[in-house]
């Protein structure tokens, strides 16, 4: 009978309880399922999605050196790869913590009575004495409600946020790299026009000064020759410190000091032809990092609110003793000295003064403002992808005009060059038509470093061939095990 009634007050208890727990988080509220690009992508969604390895889609061996280079040592990793091993430490921690515990124990007391105590010494025959213990202790706590999973699988989010975080890092840094050796190829392609601009422009201005000279031209004519000159002995120096500055920021992205830094030659710039995918307005969301590092925090937080739920539950627990104790060492393991325990042991929350509730409110709030940042990386990238779809879309149309510009002037130019055969007219003309043409090459080639830049942002808007492995809600559908940190499931990055 007291067992029944032990089990019925702790029935009763439980039933009050339940009264108050508040209900299970599903899903989460609010959270976007796709990114907000209709009507920008309707005409353009042909492409295709970038590989994981996008940059060797320009066939550079040099800029393969650079960022196989920087992703074996670049400093600027290493923070990214620390968040993960923290993360999967502190899994490893949550997971110990699930299920049977087993702890051997062996202590040796020796102790002197009061001989004024409660027993005198005189009645004992002893006044010191020594105690040994011997055995072990288990534990196992059954998780009825699935408190100990859910912090598994929230420990099991973190990780996997962090391995995403990595992986936004590393695109950052590929990326970056990118920009940078193609920034200085334009640098060096544009070096070579300034040097032929320099050298057009000084013959100009000696052509001038002979001219003014001789009576014929105005003196003016010879000043506006010289500061032009100048003008251009300025503008290469200027794209000489740009290239210098460059390979400065390729080394530092790299890992390695300026000297250390691979000789890089001077090629020709890539074609680009980066384009919005198709599906990418409900596909953008997996295939960005930030974005599903942001959605397995909100992972991580809606299983924090199911650890803050199951506080509500009763707790069963049971604890066994077995071992040996005596106060004569000789004796100790002597069949006599056996002792053996089982506890059973029920945790029954009734008064706790709103702290579960005050706890639960708080993941709750987690989970909001998770959400919140998730659904901020959805319209971020939205934006991303835009801003770089409408600026290729700029920069291809600027292209097409200056190389109609370019092609106009290239025919002054052998016009020019063809009447300065014929002795129909003197060189100057002819030098002019010769500068103007370089100009137009130095506008059409900075326009194709920009298309070219734009297209590495379209790439890294796109995710850069990154791919989100498993499915949040499906993950936390399927109980993880809780017996130890060996059954942890390794996420894939």
């Amino acid at each position: 009978m007291t067992t029944f009634r032990v089990l019925a007050l702790a029935m009763a208890g439980t039933l009050l309880a339940a009264c108050a727990v508040p209900g299970r988080i599903r899903q989460p509220e609010g959270m976007r399922s796709d990114v907000p690009l209709a009507g920008l992508t309707s005409a353009k969604a042909t492409g295709k999605w970038p590989d994981p390895r996008w940059w060797k889609r320009y066939h550079d061996t040099q800029l393969n050196q650079l960022i196989d280079s920087a992703l074996k040592g670049a400093t600027s990793l290493a923070t990214a790869r620390s968040r993960v091993q923290e993360a999967t430490a502190a899994a490893k921690v949550t997971a110990d913590q699930v299920g049977l515990r087993i702890n051997g124990n062996a202590q040796f007391t020796r102790q002197r009575l009061s001989e004024n105590g409660l027993i005198p010494t005189s009645v004992l025959g002893f006044t010191w004495y020594n105690q040994g213990d011997l055995g072990i202790q288990g534990s196992y706590d059954f998780d009825l409600w699935g408190g100990h999973r859910a912090a598994v699988q929230a420990a099991i989010g973190q990780i996997r946020a962090a391995q995403a975080g990595r992986s936004a890092a590393a695109l950052a840094l590929e990326v970056q790299i990118t920009r940078t050796y193609f920034g200085w190829l334009a640098d060096q392609q544009r070096l070579e026009l300034a040097r032929m601009a320099v050298q057009q422009q000084e013959k100009l201005a000696h052509v001038l000064d002979l001219r003014v000279m001789a009576g014929i031209d105005p003196s003016d004519h010879w000043q506006q020759a010289r500061s032009a000159a100048a003008a251009s002995r300025q503008k290469l120096e200027a794209l000489r410190g740009s290239a210098r500055i460059r390979q400065a920021v390729l080394a530092a992205l790299v890992g390695v000091s300026p000297k250390d830094l691979p000789r890089l030659k001077p090629r020709p710039l890539p074609k680009a032809h980066a384009s919005v995918p198709a599906h990418a307005r409900l596909d953008l969301v997996a295939r960005r990092p930030d974005i599903a590092a942001r959605r397995w925090q909100v992972e991580a937080a809606l299983r924090r609110t199911d650890v803050a739920r199951a506080k509500f539950f009763p707790d069963l627990s049971i604890n066994a003793l077995a071992g040996f104790s005596s106060i004569d060492l000789g004796k100790l393991t002597a069949p006599a000295s056996r002792v053996f325990s089982v506890t059973p042991a029920l945790h029954l929350p009734i008064f706790e003064s709103g702290l579960l509730h005050a706890a639960y409110g708080l993941s709750r709030a987690q989970l909001e403002t998770a959400v919140a940042q998730y659904n901020d990386a959805v319209i971020n990238a939205a934006r991303q992808v835009a801003t770089q779809v409408l600026d290729l879309e700029r920069l291809r149309a600027q292209s097409a005009q200056q190389q109609q510009q370019l092609q106009a002037v290239a025919s002054l130019e052998r016009s020019a060059s063809a009447r300065r055969r014929q002795g129909v007219t003197n060189i100057v003309p002819l030098l002019q038509a010769r500068l103007q043409l370089l100009t137009q090459r130095d506008a059409l080639l900075q326009l194709h470093a920009q298309t070219l830049d734009a297209d590495i942002g379209l790439i890294q808007a796109l995710g850069g061939g990154y791919r989100m492995h498993g499915n949040p809600s499906a993950d936390a559908a399927t109980p993880a095990p809780a017996s130890s940190s060996s059954s942890l499931r390794k996420p894939r990055s």
